[in-house]
């Protein structure tokens, strides 16, 4: 048996982000996740826009976390070292009935407590964004929108809270939930888990966990989205996110630089069956639609990558539900967390803490508490002179596996041993890029798996591409004992 004050169930940008907030106290937690690594479900299918919080309705949930969220990443991304840029983001209106519509957006955002924004005209829109499109005739702009790479954020707020104390279980789904004398006992793969509190912070299956521990019953759909990443070389470059007028289930497709240079398109928003990870042709068409209305000069045919998530969506309210449960007084809820889910983590984290602290659940401070995670070794970006520094050091600093995004096998043996650390293929590229380039892995592959294998100390063909049975290598391989 496992003994833990609380357990977080999921291991998601949410749960990570709780899990770090957390740290701070000193109660014994538990981050449970089914998968072979955090970030690894809506998260891991994500453009990582820092929404600013005025297309949430005001008095919703979303509205109330959502700008709090977009403030407190400017000190999360220096405590956590995340790259975190402020972009800026503008809703083009291309017809009367979506200028009208931006209005409603900017009383929304005021109301919401969001700076800064204003409705514009043609000439401002293309001096703040010369690729936009120049049948715009007015839009809403944002100056606080901000990007990020969601797993990395994820990743960072994980490794924090593991530095101050939080234990995580990975491989680990919660078969069901019993309740003995106030304690929760899950019983997973790993082995029966007691708990005094839960947090449901389980994505798209928050819906099972909460029934499983008798709390409120809702449903949450699997409104799955396709997304495209462009090569680097295409000639626009560096896109402040550009929105159309957003409907009532989506805010339409985005065309979005990252912070890794890359060109994004994302994303479509259609009610599939849970856990459709598929990519449609009609998807990828509706997203170069979409694209280039909104910059008509993109080169929509440098895709490198497409990918497909789910978004938590509660059915009957499209309103995140974040807070203690009506039925269960020891277990707390952080369901239904779709976009803007990631702009929201932070504040979401803070506010959990907040309802655990008002339920009476005791949070002694940690005296040890460390906020600064320094961010891990990026030789693609590194000086020449800090390159050869980190080579004389180690001469594995010199060894590129991933030549589209300039890894060498020391940053990759680096992401293994971090904590969680790297333990498949896909859990590298997260951790380090390696992979993420236009070969999408074709060259560096086998390299990573050889890495893996040495480094966990397991053969070839035990290596994962991501969980369980995903393995790449069948059978022995040339020098394989």
């Amino acid at each position: 048996m496992i003994a833990c004050d609380i357990a977080i169930i999921g291991g998601g940008i949410i749960g990570c982000a709780i899990a770090r907030e957390l740290s701070r106290y000193s109660p014994q937690t538990l981050v449970v996740e089914a998968a072979n690594d955090i970030a690894c479900g809506t998260t891991k299918a994500n453009g990582g826009l820092i929404h600013s919080g005025y297309d949430p309705a005001p008095g919703t949930m979303k509205s109330k976390v959502n700008a709090r969220g977009n403030k407190l990443y400017s000190a999360w991304s220096k405590e956590l070292g995340f790259e975190f840029k402020r972009t800026g983001s503008m809703v083009l209106a291309f017809t009367q009935s979506d200028c009208a519509h931006l209005q409603t957006l900017l009383e929304n955002g005021r109301a919401n407590g969001v700076d800064g924004l204003e409705i514009i005209g043609p000439e401002r829109i293309h001096e703040l964004e010369p690729q936009a499109s120049p049948d715009a005739i007015q839009a809403l702009y944002c100056p606080h929108t901000g990007i990020v790479d969601p797993f990395d954020v994820a990743i960072s707020a994980a490794e924090n809270a593991a530095a101050n104390g939080v234990e995580f279980l990975l491989n680990a789904p919660a078969r069901s939930i019993e309740q003995q004398n106030d304690t929760f006992i899950l019983h997973t793969p790993k082995g029966d888990i007691s708990a005094k509190w839960l947090i449901n912070a389980a994505g798209c299956y928050a819906d099972v966990i909460s029934d499983m521990a008798g709390g409120e019953h809702f449903e949450i759909g699997w409104r799955q989205g396709n997304l495209l990443v462009l090569d680097k070389n295409v000639t626009a470059k560096s896109i402040m996110p550009i929105y159309p007028v957003p409907t009532p289930t989506t805010k339409g497709v985005v065309v979005m630089g990252t912070v890794h240079g890359n060109i994004l398109i994302g994303s479509t928003a259609i009610m599939r069956e849970k856990g459709d990870l598929s990519c449609y042709a009609a998807d990828i068409e509706e997203l170069m639609a979409g694209a280039t209305k909104l910059v008509p000069s993109l080169d929509v045919r440098s895709s490198i990558r497409q990918f497909a998530g789910g978004r938590a969506v509660i059915t009957d309210t499209n309103d995140f539900f974040i807070g203690q449960s009506k039925l269960q007084h020891r277990l707390f809820q952080a369901a239904g967390i779709q976009s803007p889910g990631i702009a929201s983590a932070p504040a979401i984290a803070e506010y959990m803490v907040e309802c655990l602290r008002n339920a009476g659940v005791p949070l002694p401070q940690n005296p040890n508490f460390n906020p600064i995670r320094h961010a891990p070794e990026d030789f693609d970006i590194a000086s020449i002179e800090h390159q050869d520094e980190l080579i004389q050091g180690d001469p594995a600093w010199g060894r590129i596996v991933c030549r589209c995004e300039t890894v060498p096998e020391a940053e990759i043996v680096a992401a293994i041993h971090r904590t969680p650390g790297a333990t498949s293929v896909e859990g590298v590229k997260r951790r380090c890029r390696a992979g993420m380039g236009r070969c999408q892995s074709g060259f560096c592959q086998s390299r990573v798996v050889d890495i893996l294998s040495r480094e966990l100390g397991i053969a070839p063909a035990r290596v994962l591409l991501e969980n369980p049975g995903s393995e790449i290598v069948l059978g022995p391989v040339k020098g394989d004992d």
